[in-house]
């Protein structure tokens, strides 16, 4: 898969924000206009292999990565550096 050409800051974001276990990965697709398997070819190319796999086995487990399998959809935390736009 071709990763878009992205700036170091913002692969570091998206880096931050796949870590975290309530960003959904469609926060990231409103904030920077990838989409999951974008992700997944970002994290897979510059993370190290264990730590790439550490992620994916994670994620793989995770409801809150994915907002149709959350069971919440008020009061999910928001970073400043997040956009504010309504995803659910």
């Amino acid at each position: 898969m071709k990763i878009p050409d992205l700036d170091s800051q913002t692969i570091d974001r998206v880096i931050e924000m796949a870590w975290e276990d309530r960003t959904p990965f469609e926060a990231i697709e409103v904030q920077f206009g990838l989409q999951e398997k974008e992700v997944i070819a970002i994290m897979r190319r510059f993370m190290k292999a264990s730590s790439f796999k550490m992620w994916r086995k994670r994620v793989t487990a995770r409801k809150t990565k994915h907002l149709q399998k959350r069971d919440f959809t008020v009061g999910c935390f928001k970073s400043r550096m997040q956009k504010t736009r309504d995803l659910g």
